[in-house]
């Protein structure tokens, strides 16, 4: 084989890009069934997703052995099975949900008083309700109800089980009041987060890794009848390696429309799913239910580096150098683009949603992309560290 032949396979399979995926390799690669051998501890399947009865689940857990053999199945199912779990009555006692959603209605009214605006990711902004952080403004606003709601046993059991301990939670509320359209079809946090430019930037093994990084997960805090747009899925895609790709192809996404699975859940219950798993809020058809789900995203421990940076004041110091040197004809402009990427923070999150939302695009503008910016546009020195600084204030608490 011609070495050029070899590199260019060699690239292809280290990196997706556009003709990487396609809809009929989708539908091949769905085309499997859960049976009960896959999942033997739920209660049921329905539509190729394990329900499993957490009364059940808590006389099991009960034995270190028995925790441990309901941890593996669950991590089974959601890496290699159809990529979602629902545990029916994962809140035995509906009073921390209760509770809790009645804070969540006077934080929404609040941000209504305010005039607040809160985007969203794959859907219009301002259509529905929606918190950001509501993990800690629910601490804030009633400690006694966030400690008996974060007390359960059920959300840290699959939180482990795919995460490991330390696992760190974040949550944001989301409220599909009646007639709310659905989302498009989309993966989640890292990289369902991006742009197609930017996903195919990524190696391979970046796309394959990113979803063991995260677990996503939604508690009922009414019911959710499936007239009122429950969460579809795609069993299975979650395994499509470039998914992450089909995500935005819109062959795809149309085909998404018409093919996904949807069921309803009872208030207390929750739903957790591979992050790379195709998924989208459903369309509200019903004429009086708002549809609240607390939307809990579950981040490992290690997606963190070893040392503290301060990179605001790195961008600083170094923006008139680069203006210089890039004038002068020292650096040229990959050069200077790579000083911005070993300098600067190159990723929009986490931040601040309710002051640095997501308006115009999937995510905030980066530190990375302002320095960009401000280098080609010619900005003096003094109008870059006033950007640098509002921006790092958007993304406080």
């Amino acid at each position: 084989m011609k070495t050029d032949n070899l590199a260019a396979l060699r690239a292809g399979r280290n990196w997706f890009g556009a003709g990487s995926c396609s809809l009929e390799e989708l539908q091949q690669h769905l085309d499997r069934r859960l049976s009960t051998e896959d999942v033997p501890l739920a209660a049921t399947i329905e539509q190729n997703v394990p329900i499993y009865d957490c009364a059940a689940l808590r006389r099991i857990a009960a034995d270190p052995s028995g925790r441990r053999e309901i941890m593996a199945e669950w991590v089974a199912n959601l890496r290699d099975g159809s990529g979602i779990v629902v545990l029916a009555g994962a809140f035995a006692d509906p009073a921390p949900v209760d509770t809790a959603t009645a804070a969540f209605e006077r934080i929404i009214a609040a941000q209504r008083a305010a005039g607040t605006q809160s985007g969203d990711h794959f859907a219009k902004p301002g259509a529905n309700d929606r918190i950001w952080n509501a993990l800690e403004k629910l601490c804030l606003e009633d400690p006694e109800t966030f400690a008996r709601y974060y007390g359960n046993d059920m959300i840290a059991l699959v939180s482990e089980a795919w995460l490991g301990p330390c696992y760190q939670m974040t949550s944001q509320l989301n409220v599909v009041n009646p007639g709310g359209a659905a989302q498009t079809a989309h993966r989640d946090y890292h990289l369902g987060f991006q742009s197609a430019a930017v996903v195919e930037r990524y190696p391979a093994h970046v796309h394959l890794f990113s979803p063991m990084l995260t677990l996503q997960g939604a508690v009922a805090h009414c019911d959710m009848p499936v007239e009122s747009g429950p969460t579809c899925y795609l069993p299975f895609s979650q395994s499509y390696a470039p998914g992450y790709l089909a995500a935005q192809d819109p062959a795809i996404r149309d085909w998404f429309a018409g093919n996904h699975v949807q069921l309803p859940l009872r208030k207390g219950d929750a739903a957790f799913f591979n992050p790379a798993l195709l998924h989208a809020a459903g369309h509200n058809r019903s004429s009086d239910i708002r549809r609240m789900a607390n939307l809990l995203q579950v981040s490992s421990a290690y997606g963190r580096a070893m040392e503290s940076i301060d990179r605001q004041r790195m961008s600083a110091a170094l923006f008139p150098v680069l203006g210089r040197l890039g004038a002068e004809g020292t650096l040229d402009a990959a050069a200077i683009d790579n000083v911005v990427a070993a300098s600067a923070e190159g990723y929009s999150f986490p931040t601040n949603l309710d002051s640095d939302p997501p308006v115009g695009g999937l995510a905030p503008e980066s530190q990375q992309e302002l320095m960009r910016r401000a280098l080609a546009e010619g900005w003096a020195a003094d109008r870059f560290v006033d950007a640098l600084a509002a921006q790092a204030s958007r993304r406080l608490p």
